[in-house]
């Protein structure tokens, strides 16, 4: 128990910390987390309506890209974050109460609470503008967040390890995560795509994720295709080999 409440306070301080770095220290900060997925959106929006004159689900472009960016944002923003939590911090660790963990825990739950509170900044005034009245289904939102985030929790909890023991690793991964934009279904349809197409991108759970948080705004969706199954098996498949060597590397990443 006693753990328990020091480990709590610990995250809870270092979370206002990573607030107050990340946001406070520049002008404007909370504001850029909302403008950067915005920007996205609305370029995504500009292309494509000059090129088609309805987007690949419902009537509203931006909606379509903005359910898209943001499912993947679930992921994504929150990897990128916390690959650098243990480096980032290493000051902080010479104090016995801080772990590495702890740095861990503390960007894990702030970039979750900042994807959703970017998100409902972005698409509630969307859905709330359009003609056609939709009914949100939470719970699809929901899963697609926690399967996103335990996904990027794993991998980030991996990638601490595997950055600080192999330098040169940390650039392949970056060249290998460049194209998951591309091929996420952000911007079309997995399930629209030829068989051949469509079973490769399918293989990333990404895609899966983009499809099960588009589902929640679009009733009519029917994402064939999705496998829930699958992508839960590999966010826990992640999430375990994530805290596994995160464990056996506890010490070195304390002394590094």
């Amino acid at each position: 128990m006693n753990y328990l409440q020091t480990h709590s306070r610990v995250v809870s301080a270092l979370l206002i910390r990573e607030m107050s770095t990340r946001f406070g220290s520049k002008p404007g900060g909370y504001l850029w987390a909302l403008l950067d997925p915005i920007s996205h959106v609305a370029f995504l929006s500009v292309i494509f309506m000059a090129i088609a004159h309805t987007p690949p689900l419902g009537t509203s472009f931006p909606l379509f890209f903005a359910t898209g960016y943001i499912g993947f944002q679930f992921y994504q923003a929150s990897a990128g974050y916390l690959n650098t939590a243990v480096t980032s911090n290493r000051s902080l660790l010479t104090y016995p109460n801080v772990a590495p963990i702890d740095t861990v825990s503390a960007r894990h739950l702030l970039q979750l609470i900042t994807t959703i509170m970017v998100g409902v900044c972005i698409l509630w005034p969307l859905v709330a503008t359009m003609r056609i009245q939709t009914s949100i289904n939470y719970l699809h939102l929901m899963e697609a967040a926690i399967v996103g985030s335990t996904i990027a929790l794993g991998a980030g909890l991996a990638n601490n390890v595997l950055f600080i023991k192999y330098p040169l690793y940390e650039k392949i991964f970056g060249i290998l995560s460049r194209p998951l934009f591309l091929i996420s279904g952000i911007f079309y349809l997995p399930d629209a795509l030829p068989p051949l197409a469509r079973d490769a991108i399918l293989f990333n759970p990404l895609a899966h994720i983009v499809m099960r948080f588009r589902m929640g705004f679009y009733p009519q969706y029917r994402a064939m295709g999705y496998d829930g199954e699958y992508v839960w098996t590999v966010a826990l498949v992640m999430l375990f080999i994530g805290i596994l060597m995160f464990t056996m590397f506890r010490r070195a990443l304390r002394a590094r």
